[in-house]
């Protein structure tokens, strides 16, 4: 009985070792061996590019799968897969090995990233030409022409020289050059009267890319905004004056179009000159008003004399 069980347990040690030494051997055989260096390649179209793939074990056969420049090596432990200009979009160069031990045969896919600039990029209003109008709502749209790969895409809109809105487009996955838009809603006031609007293409394509990325903008879009004459702060403005000074009443307000004035007193005749600046010629009430297509505005003037001894 005791030379039984001892004989149980070596068949368990050898059993255990056994397991062992094939769980080692499936672990060393699930490696593919290859390494492609670079890993990742970012080429402009167009452009060369080189890209080794080393193995590391013996191998009876090495080389590159590829619709352009294939190659291969029975003797080298590495091969190269050259192209001195690539333009072909669907390229996926794969680099593959036979080995004399397990596994026997094993690939390795190159991460490769071909770009193009845009051939155009453009900024327009939809719908509508002209001046726009204060507090209403206008759509702009930006264009990109023949860019790839557009899933590394930024699009940036900018007022002057501030960005306003960003799109990007990491939903699309699309090899080829394709066209995009993107869209901005603004409502305009009269403080951007006159402001650009740009957008700017930028491919942030990562580490291995160009820095910084390559950027295309647009030519600026200087839009123009009517509105209303500005509101006189205050409505009402005393003007004192000592006997034998001009009074000079200004009532000049902002607006677009240019506002035109009018002035009404009993001490004015008929005043038609359209100007925002008048010489009253007495004490009284002076009223100006500002007034454009849009809108008007109104200030009161009470010149009086000065009190004596203030």
């Amino acid at each position: 009985m005791a030379d039984f069980n001892k004989i149980s347990e070596t068949m368990k040690n050898t059993l255990k070792c056994i397991l062992v030494l094939f769980v080692l051997q499936t672990a060393s055989g699930d490696r593919c061996s290859l390494e492609i260096s670079p890993s990742r390649v970012v080429v402009a179209f167009g452009q060369p590019v080189t890209v080794s793939c080393v193995a590391s074990r013996p191998v009876r056969v090495l080389g590159w799968e590829s619709a352009i420049g294939p190659s291969h090596t029975q003797r080298d432990v590495a091969v190269q897969w050259s192209v001195d200009s690539l333009i072909d979009w669907i390229e996926e160069p794969i680099c593959y090995g036979v080995f004399f031990s397990a596994p026997r045969q094993c690939e390795e896919k190159l991460n490769l990233v071909l770009y193009k600039t845009p051939d155009s990029i453009s900024i327009s209003m939809v719908n509508h030409t002209g001046p726009m109008l204060e507090g209403k709502e206008y759509q702009l749209l930006c264009e990109v022409q023949n860019i790839a790969p557009v899933q590394y895409l930024t699009l940036r809109w900018y007022r002057g020289q501030t960005e306003v809105y960003n799109h990007t487009f990491s939903e699309l996955s699309p090899a080829t050059p394709v066209q995009v838009s993107s869209t901005l809603l603004i409502n305009p006031g009269r403080v951007e009267d006159g402001a650009p609007y740009r957008c700017e293409a930028a491919l942030e394509l990562g580490p291995e890319g160009p820095q910084p990325p390559p950027r295309v903008k647009s030519e600026p879009l200087s839009i123009v905004v009517h509105y209303p004459p500005d509101p006189f702060n205050p409505e009402r403005e005393v003007v004192e004056f000592v006997d034998g000074e001009d009074v000079l009443l200004n009532c000049s307000s902002g607006g677009n179009p240019p506002p035109s004035y009018s002035w009404s007193s009993p001490n004015v005749q008929d005043n038609d000159e359209n100007q925002p600046l008048l010489r009253a010629p007495s004490s009284g009430t002076y009223t100006c008003t500002a007034s454009n297509v849009l809108g008007k505005s109104s200030k009161k003037f009470m010149v009086k004399p000065k009190s004596k001894g203030v």
